[in-house]
């Protein structure tokens, strides 16, 4: 949740135009400021699902699990559409629509409700199936779908729909393989609650075996990801070229260099003490009233900074992307770095205080948010 507040405020406070993997104009410290930002999605949509598999072996039956995690999964859909479009626009311009994380989740999960109804075992095959396999599919384009081109899209390859009337739809987060990772991760959440030596030993080579499965892959560049790496101006573009993955949509290079490291650092957190680690999972508890306050807040920073240097803030309030701004606005990284410190630290009070009331409350509402 924290790391993911840097690459919005980059979005916002930046001044750099380009896309920052791009290895003709980007620098090392730009490319991994983007880069780090990757493991966020991954790792919502995966443990998103072993929290729902651990609300199961707390008690809730298989329909007790399965209405909430249709019900939250269809109003993470509604709040994607409304009130996170808004923090990110902040207009009722509806000419432009997107789906991102939250909507990904949301229907990742109306889908798993309907999954858990299986064997574990087959919901494990279903979801590592789609994401080991599903890179096959790239070659299936929209185009040579017809009119079935853009529901392809939502499904499976992304990118821009031009709709009727000038409306358009960017689908940046395509159903698959997401709903095959929260499946996984569904699975994934038997493991956590074995004995603790055995349950490390397992996190260790699971994770030990997705980096190495990354690195064969990566090297062998046949599978996997649709842009090879390749050799750069400098060694240190190598490396960063063979960790450049896919994210739109995720390859399976992708979800394995960042699933990976996770699955590998679970053991090492579950051993953190002490006021800092209290401090970060207070921010864990309360994800979606976090991710929503973060995204108003970085939003509402940005229309300071633009009324004071460039008087005006227009564009904040438009369907441009941030890459498309005007020349003239925006900031180096370390300025970047200092707003996000801010955001982040400034959202600790109320989260806590949230964090508290959530606690307290036996309202099943609060679930929801």
């Amino acid at each position: 949740m924290i790391v993911m507040a840097l690459d919005h405020t980059r979005d916002f406070f930046s001044y750099y135009r380009f896309d920052p993997l791009d290895f003709s104009q980007t620098s090392a410290f730009l490319f991994l400021t983007r880069w780090i930002t990757h493991y966020c999605a991954p790792v919502f949509v995966f443990l998103a699902g072993t929290g729902a598999f651990l609300s199961g072996s707390r008690g809730k039956s298989i329909p007790q699990l399965s209405r909430f995690l249709w019900t939250r999964g269809l109003w993470l859909v509604v709040l994607e559409f409304t009130i996170v479009r808004f923090a990110w626009l902040f207009n009722f311009d509806y000419s432009l629509s997107f789906g991102q994380v939250i909507w990904a989740i949301g229907v990742s999960m109306i889908v798993l409700s309907w999954l858990i109804h299986f064997p574990l075992r087959w919901i494990s095959v279903f979801g590592i199936s789609m994401i080991l396999l599903h890179n096959l599919l790239d070659a299936v384009t929209p185009d040579r779908l017809g009119i079935f081109g853009w529901p392809w899209q939502v499904i499976h390859s992304g990118g821009f729909i031009a709709l009727p009337n000038n409306y358009s739809y960017i689908a940046l987060y395509p159903l698959i393989p997401w709903v095959g990772v929260m499946a996984t991760g569904y699975a994934f959440g038997s493991i956590l609650t074995k004995e603790k030596h055995e349950r490390k030993q397992i996190l260790f080579w699971l994770g030990g075996g997705l980096i190495a499965g990354f690195i064969l892959l990566r090297l062998l560049n046949f599978y996997g990801d649709p842009v090879p790496w390749s050799t750069k101006k400098t060694p240190i573009f190598t490396i960063l070229s063979f960790i450049k993955c896919e994210k739109y949509p995720p390859s399976l290079l992708y979800l394995l260099m960042t699933l990976g490291p996770a699955i590998l650092l679970l053991p090492w957190l579950e051993e953190l003490k002490g006021k800092f680690a209290s401090a970060v999972i207070i921010y864990g508890r309360v994800p979606m009233f976090y991710y929503i306050l973060h995204i108003y807040l970085i939003h509402l920073l940005a229309i300071v900074a633009a009324y004071f240097s460039v008087h005006h803030v227009d564009f904040l309030f438009s369907n441009t992307p941030p890459g498309l701004w005007e020349e003239g606005y925006g900031f180096n990284l370390v300025v970047v770095y200092l707003v996000w410190f801010f955001v982040v630290a400034s959202l600790y009070p109320v989260c806590r205080w949230y964090a508290g009331v959530k606690s307290r409350s036996k309202n099943p509402l609060f679930s929801y948010l």
